[in-house]
């Protein structure tokens, strides 16, 4: 029902449609790898389409959907399929083992096998005036030469069904196997083409009769990749691209196509798909421009590609490297229009503005086309319907609209589509105006002891509809993520407070998400924490004040321990410091950094002076940055004060 073009014998993948390998009649939903598929057809009768695997020797059938939906094993090396009339049964040709087989296309078993004898390699094959043909090569004394053979399915016993040595003895002859086409509009047609250079003969056959008449021929020495009859002309249409006339007999040339192709199929409609590089374009019957085009995207190439009878689909081998996925494309007669919608890129709320655009399309709108509009914003979030414009003559559009929700209003235009052409939708965006809000958080700046229940007020001012506040604390630090404490309404004064233990320096945040009239607002404060320290003191003998402060007593030979606890983070250091008294004054003696444990203690051996009436004091510091981390705001622990004796 249409000739396969020798641009696709390649690796195909049908990495998009599920394709399994199991056994004969099963499916499943791992993948299968074709290498060099050929005999791509699509079968109304069944709503399947159908491809070769040549080099694993599978035949697979596909829903209309690409999904694989059966398969068989073990034909060698086929090199082509086609349909009956029917649909109803399958034809392989096996070169390998010089056969046609006929297979039931609902199950892909195996009818009838048709031996054509040793030495005879089958290979395309299409369904015409009621029998099979097939055109095959030889090897002879004189060297390859090529013919044609047909075989009838009526026939009761499968060698007498085959007939070789078809073609008119006034043709040319041919020194390769020939590519085959058939037109089911008329089903006595076959066009049988060299796909050879030399001579490159190309013939129009009427097979409708006992034995195959010639209608039209020509030896020129052209390469015909494929070949395809065009419905309701005497025209065959040329490697997708160029188109020959044969209504007196020999051929001329009738015109080409926009586009250069490599590979085409017409459908019984004369929809021309034209195969090139990444894209398939479709040709209405008699024109010259394409209605559709569809981009395979990534892929690199696409090779073969067939028709669904009633033209309603497409399917298309789009490849990437070695590697083949099965598309299918629906609609592919329909003419798709290019719209755009052109907004302001800003506006002010409540005041109204201008949505313009135009739609056009290279098969014509239909006079007074109706385009949907949509405006979807804050208070609408799923979308308000505004009333439907009318496309120009020209193709422009335009409506008015006075948004009233500020933030981001988008328009959305759709047209619905109709008998020659798919749907389109564009939108666009305005950025509409919003009035300011106040929002405060008071405590910024403030520093409290560690452990202190700190009561934390978002205030917000005037707003339309959301009267929402989040706050969110932030501890210092990052092993404690930013986290959210509290969201709610804020009362009657506009308030929403929060209480925090502060434990380390936190950044406080509250934030208003805004409303169709009002701006969102964010403010953050920073409120400090100390750390909390204190040192014990021990191997002194007695506790006595000296004036009106109180010291520990140590023998001038003993150690003071002094323990630290600080509040733990890793890595955190305590700050040492020492001073000494000395005619009325205190004097810095040393200042050391030293570690806490991870039970937040540190303790520190003082050496003992030796001497008697020696007055010293010492305390703790964490200092923010120099103890090792930045959590905490510095804090300075109380003074122990110690006095030497005999």
């Amino acid at each position: 029902m249409r000739s396969t073009s020798a641009a696709t014998a390649l690796a195909v993948l049908f990495g998009s449609v599920a394709l399994s390998v199991a056994g004969a009649g099963s499916a499943s939903a791992e993948p299968a790898v074709l290498t060099q598929p050929v005999g791509l057809v699509a079968d109304g009768a069944l709503q399947r389409v159908f491809v070769a695997d040549q080099d694993n020797g599978r035949i697979l059938a596909t829903d209309y959907k690409g999904t694989l939906v059966d398969l068989n094993v073990g034909f060698g090396r086929p090199s082509d399929l086609a349909l009956s009339a029917d649909g109803l049964t399958l034809y392989a040709s096996l070169p390998t083992s010089h056969e046609i087989v006929a297979l039931d296309a609902a199950t892909l078993e195996v009818r009838t096998r048709y031996d054509l004898g040793a030495g005879t390699d089958p290979r395309k094959v299409a369904f015409a005036g009621g029998r099979l043909w097939f055109s095959y090569r030889i090897t002879g004394d004189d060297g390859f030469h090529g013919n044609l053979g047909s075989i009838d399915p009526a026939a009761t016993d499968a060698a007498a069904a085959v007939a070789l040595g078809q073609l008119p003895d006034t043709v040319a002859p041919y020194y390769n196997a020939a590519v085959l086409d058939a037109d089911p509009s008329v089903p006595g047609l076959l066009s049988v083409a060299d796909s050879g250079d030399s001579p490159g003969a190309l013939n129009v056959l009427d097979v409708s009769g006992a034995t195959p008449k010639l209608v039209a021929k020509s030896d020129g020495g052209q390469y015909f990749g494929d070949i395809d009859l065009v419905p309701g002309t005497s025209q065959v249409l040329w490697n997708g691209s160029r188109k020959l006339s044969y209504a007196d007999g020999t051929f001329t040339e009738a015109g080409g196509l926009a586009e250069t192709g490599w590979s085409g199929d017409v459908s019984p409609s004369g929809l021309i798909a034209q195969a090139y590089d990444r894209h398939v374009s479709v040709y209405k019957a008699g024109a010259t421009t394409p209605v559709r085009r569809f981009d395979t995207g990534t892929s690199s190439s696409i090779g073969e590609v067939a028709w669904a009878p009633d033209s309603s689909r497409l399917f298309a081998l789009a490849g990437t490297g070695s590697t083949f996925t099965l598309k299918a494309y629906t609609g592919p007669a329909l003419s798709v229009p290019s719209l755009t919608v052109d907004a302001p890129a800003s506006a002010t709320r409540a005041k109204q503005l201008t949505v313009k655009g135009r739609i056009t399309a290279n098969v014509p709108l239909p006079a007074g086309a109706k385009l949907a509009v949509t405006r979807t914003d804050l208070d609408s979030p799923a979308g308000k319907a505004l009333p439907a414009v009318t496309v120009k003559a020209d193709g422009s559009y335009s409506f008015t609209d006075t948004p009233p929700a500020g933030g981001t209003v988008t328009y959305k235009v759709t047209y619905a589509g109709d008998a020659e052409h798919t749907s389109a939708t564009a939108s666009d965006k305005v950025a509409v105006s919003r009035a300011a809000t106040t929002l405060s958080l008071n405590n910024n700046g403030k520093l409290y002891d560690y452990g202190a229940d700190v009561k934390f007020t978002a205030h917000l001012g005037t707003t339309y509809k959301n009267r929402k506040v989040e706050i969110y604390a932030d501890p210092f630090g990052s092993d404690k993520p930013r986290k959210l404490v509290k969201s709610g309404t804020v009362n009657s004064g506009g308030n929403l407070t929060v209480t925090l233990d502060m434990s380390r320096d936190t950044a406080v945040s509250a934030v208003f998400a805004g409303d169709s009239r009002y701006q969102p607002k964010t403010v953050k404060i920073n409120a400090y924490a100390r750390v909390k320290v204190s040192t014990a003191v021990s191997r002194h003998y007695k506790t006595a004040e000296i004036g009106s402060t109180s010291y520990y007593w140590f023998h001038k030979n003993t150690d003071p321990l002094l323990t630290t606890t600080m509040t733990y983070y890793p890595g955190r250091k305590q700050r040492f410091d020492l001073q000494v008294y000395y005619n009325g004054q205190w004097y810095s003696a040393d200042s050391e950094y030293f570690p806490l444990g991870t039970s937040g203690k540190s303790a520190v051996s003082l050496e003992a002076p030796g001497e008697s009436g020696i007055r010293a004091r010492m305390r703790s510091v964490y200092v923010n940055g120099s103890s090792g981390d930045t959590v905490n705001s510095t804090t300075y622990g109380a003074w122990k004060y110690l006095y030497f004796s005999n």
